[in-house]
């Protein structure tokens, strides 16, 4: 008897200590409860419907560390719609609808631009380059590529964009115009600072595509196909200008015409070409330009 008395009194004691403990848990949970709803911070809805109509791929083009840093600041401040250069237009539309805005008149894209045109058949080269496939470790070592402002061609641009928008073609970065979402991250990436965001007015774009600031006889030496600073662009329109031996297009002005045409067609060098969607592929180094037209 006295050890069925022992036996439960122990249960009893546990039992006991079975509902503090539930009693304690269940406290706990209340007080958590309470306070998660108290301690809440609220998140604008607008702020998840921007996000959720944002490309999320975090590129930082629009300013900001990613998407979500982006979808609330333009529910903050609206001035930054149309930052995002991924979503485009058609993005910032949907976020204008969202924030009860117009959206205005769609924004001119932003497109790369490779300013070189020289494939490796087209550079002087003073020595083979056998360290580190990179191209800002191979801008580090000295006399190697010839033109010190040429594309290298390891391809640093192409590991930076996440769209596939460019490829190393025989020694040259190229744009893919169909998947280039204008993020930047090719700009960022490049160390000569070679490619440049240009407002695509037009489907297809007159650039210069060389950035060589040498004399037109040194430039001559080292690649075939780069600008010499002539100036007979100059001479067919005020689109082009030169300064510092190369030659510049003032692409928030351009409008394609006789004039831009001409002016390609003289340029010695062949340095002056079509960027974009549907762009002619420029003429082969050494080609004689043809006759201007009347």
């Amino acid at each position: 008897m006295p050890i069925f008395a022992q036996t439960t009194g122990m249960w009893q004691q546990a039992g006991l200590a079975a509902l503090i403990m539930v009693g304690l848990g269940t406290g706990f949970a209340l007080v958590l409860l309470i306070a998660s709803i108290k301690l809440k911070v609220q998140v604008d809805a607008k702020i998840e419907q921007v996000y959720e109509v944002l490309p999320k791929i975090d590129c930082g083009a629009c300013g900001f560390a990613g998407c979500s840093s982006y979808a609330k600041a333009v529910v903050s401040d609206p001035e930054l719609l149309g930052r995002c250069a991924p979503g485009g237009s058609e993005t910032a539309n949907k976020i204008a609808a969202i924030l009860s805005l117009s959206a205005g008149a769609s924004s001119v894209p932003a497109r790369a631009v490779v300013h070189c045109r020289s494939h490796t058949k087209d550079k002087e080269f003073y020595a083979t380059y056998t360290g580190i496939p990179s191209c800002t470790a191979a801008n580090a070592v000295a006399n190697v590529q010839a033109c010190k402002f040429g594309c290298l061609g390891f391809g640093d641009c192409v590991q930076a964009c996440k769209f596939d928008a460019l490829h190393v073609i025989d020694g040259l970065a190229t744009v893919d115009y169909d998947k280039c979402t204008g993020c930047t991250a090719c700009v960022k990436a490049c160390p000569r600072n070679l490619i440049e965001m240009v407002p695509f007015t037009q489907e297809k774009m007159m650039v210069v595509a060389c950035r060589s600031r040498e004399s037109g006889k040194v430039t001559r030496s080292m690649c075939a196909v780069g600008c010499i600073g002539c100036g007979l662009c100059v001479k067919q329109t005020d689109l082009f200008s030169v300064d510092d031996n190369l030659a510049r297009m003032a692409y928030d002005r351009y409008e394609p015409g006789p004039a831009c045409e001409t002016a390609m067609e003289k340029c010695p060098t062949g340095v002056i070409v079509y960027r974009g969607k549907n762009a002619l592929p420029p003429r082969p180094a050494g080609e004689k330009p043809q006759a201007a037209k009347v």
